[in-house]
């Protein structure tokens, strides 16, 4: 039989550089887990639409006025944009707020949801992404790490009573050419001064991390109660490589989904080449094949 007629999922855009026997491993390691370990870097929520904004040229796009100011991400996500200009900094955070609630998170979200289900003890997710897609998607909040914190909530810029509040009851306005707040600022409700998001930012002192810290204590018990856990990585880098780092390091099984760096050491796991999505499903039906 030639090599490509035993690829996976010729037809399935996004497949193609899959093998048989890299599909087939992938599919033994998730047959023979207890448990998911879903670690998200920002190409998980692309399948949905969202921008992936730590490139230059993809931010630019979203916002051209920073292109013309000369503002790229390091620069414009930084507590001291949120001092030097307000509500540049929260046109920017703002838009990205209402994107991520009006966002509907892709059908891979529910295919990892269908895994978990039929596994003893069920996911954990750690994820870099501030956009709260998981728990949109359905995934109990109390078994998601936001390992930079999350665009849903606040905190005050200050940090003055250690005081983290949601930001479900605020309405960002923003002319998104200009990349700037229209609506009033977000202040702090202990102080009377201006809000910031509980997101880990670049050169970021002040980011208030009690809430991030509990989610990861709650995923050690959780990891301390499992056996035979699988990781399942999905569209995470090596230029911010927090996700990476905890896959690799948790020393199981580990399926790693990326377009380009999809590298896994030798013993390790396999590398799967492709988008979230796109593997996801391919996965799953390969799984289900398996199973009838």
């Amino acid at each position: 039989m030639r090599e490509d007629a035993r690829r996976l999922g010729v037809t399935q855009a996004g497949t193609e550089g899959i093998t048989e026997a890299q599909c087939q491993e992938a599919v033994a390691y998730l047959q023979q887990a207890d448990s998911l370990v879903i670690a998200a870097g920002a190409g998980m929520g692309v399948d949905s639409g969202l921008p992936d904004f730590r490139g230059d040229e993809g931010l630019w796009r979203a916002y051209p006025r920073l292109r013309e100011a000369g503002l790229d991400f390091f620069s414009v996500a930084a507590p001291r944009t949120f001092r030097r200009d307000p509500e540049l900094a929260w046109g920017f955070y703002g838009h990205r707020l209402k994107l991520y609630r009006d966002t509907i998170p892709h059908a891979g979200f529910q295919i990892l949801q269908q895994w978990a289900a039929g596994m003893e003890h069920g996911a954990f997710v750690y994820t870099s992404n501030v956009d709260g897609q998981f728990q949109k998607a359905g995934f109990a909040a109390e078994n998601v790490v936001e390992c930079h914190g999350s665009l849903h909530w606040l905190q005050c810029m200050n940090d003055c009573a250690g005081r983290l509040w949601e930001a479900a009851g605020w309405a960002p306005r923003v002319d998104e050419r200009a990349c700037r707040l229209l609506s009033p600022l977000p202040s702090c409700p202990d102080c009377g001064e201006l809000a910031r998001p509980n997101v880990l930012m670049f050169n970021d002192a002040e980011w208030n991390a009690d809430r991030t810290q509990r989610q990861h204590q709650r995923l050690e018990a959780w990891l301390h109660a499992v056996n035979r856990p699988v990781v399942v990585e999905l569209g995470a880098g090596t230029a911010v490589p927090a996700v990476r780092w905890f896959a690799s390091l948790l020393g199981a099984p580990l399926i790693r989904i990326n377009p380009r760096e999809h590298i896994v050491e030798s013993g390790q796991g396999v590398g799967l080449a492709g988008g979230a999505l796109d593997v996801l499903q391919a996965l799953d039906r390969r799984w289900r094949e398996v199973d009838a």
